[in-house]
């Protein structure tokens, strides 16, 4: 079967120009047009219609690949993901690796081999060689080393403004708990946050972390319970492991937030049913999602962008537990 090498040696042009041709885009001499398509004809050469598709950019589908969709975080990223794809006539892939490299590695290699009109990730974990800018992609939270748009919160304010409302709040010993990524993150900068602000105020603090993820929560928060029984004030990496450690020490007779505060990250209890509803580092989610499928479009449309790294602002939202 020819390619569309064969085609260009045969016509005495380059490749793209052979491209050109087939796509009907961009500027080609009649009499090189003519040559094109005599060496297509001589050969019998088929365009590789998916291939041809994806450079007319006619695919209309993206993926979004997501550690879990039954985070409440996600979900509701995915939510407004979906809500402005769709505002363009654009359909969304659902890829939901668990949070297990082995399936972020396969996903990465079948939007490959389908040729997505574009990519928007969310991994966690050292995939760095597999991911390319073949296919347009923007990441959320994570910084790659190749030339990936990455849009995100401001984390590391997150983390100073958590410290400083649980002093408002009247901790003197407040406590940070969270997981650590094997790559680095975006997350990671909540704690940075945190603890710089701490020194900055001259408050004692304490870290407390695990490898991520962390599969025994039992484990995890019986030894931080047992070893900081002094703790009054929790900064916890998400608004899940906040509300975990709130159940988990009231089995042991903490009350929350009586002898300590908590605040958690991301905002997701936006409803008045959860009890007790949760002091949070609200990230603008919706904004986050629809600035990362505009950034998209973009990227697709062939657009360089003006800068890597997209920072949006966060809030304090005050709930119950401070």
């Amino acid at each position: 079967m020819s390619s569309i090498k064969d085609v260009a040696k045969l016509a005495g042009v380059a490749v793209g120009t052979v491209s050109r041709v087939i796509n009907n885009s961009g500027a080609v001499s009649p009499t090189t047009r003519r040559k094109v398509e005599k060496a297509i004809q001589e050969l019998n050469y088929i365009p590789n219609e998916i291939a041809r598709n994806f450079k007319m950019r006619k695919s209309k589908m993206v993926a979004l690949l997501l550690p879990s969709i039954w985070h409440p975080f996600f979900s509701e990223l995915a939510y407004y993901i979906e809500d402005e794809l769709d505002r363009e006539g654009f359909k969304l892939m659902l890829c939901n690796s668990g949070g297990k490299p082995e399936k972020e590695l396969y996903y990465l290699e079948m939007l490959q081999q389908n040729k997505v009109a574009g990519i928007v990730g969310i991994t966690y974990n050292d995939i760095e060689d597999n991911v390319s800018n073949d296919i347009p992609i923007v990441s959320i939270d994570r910084h790659f080393n190749k030339n990936i748009t990455c849009v995100t919160s401001d984390n590391y304010e997150g983390g100073r403004l958590a410290l400083r409302e649980l002093v408002k709040a009247g901790a003197r010993k407040p406590a940070y708990l969270g997981s650590v990524t094997s790559v680095f993150s975006e997350t990671m900068n909540r704690r940075e946050g945190f603890i710089d602000e701490a020194k900055k105020l001259g408050i004692d603090y304490i870290v407390y972390e695990k490898p991520d993820p962390v599969v025994d929560d039992d484990a995890y928060f019986g030894e931080f319970l047992r070893n900081h029984r002094d703790v009054d004030g929790i900064f916890a990496i998400t608004d899940m492991f906040a509300a975990k450690y709130i159940e988990r020490a009231g089995r042991e007779g903490i009350r929350v937030p009586d002898d300590v505060k908590v605040i958690g990250y991301d905002g997701i209890q936006d409803h008045p049913y959860f009890h007790p509803i949760l002091s949070t580092i609200r990230q603008p989610v919706e904004e986050m999602a629809r600035m990362t499928i505009r950034l998209l479009y973009k990227k697709i449309e062939g657009e360089i962008l003006d800068r890597e790294v997209y920072l949006l602002p966060v809030e304090f939202r005050q709930g119950e537990t401070t």
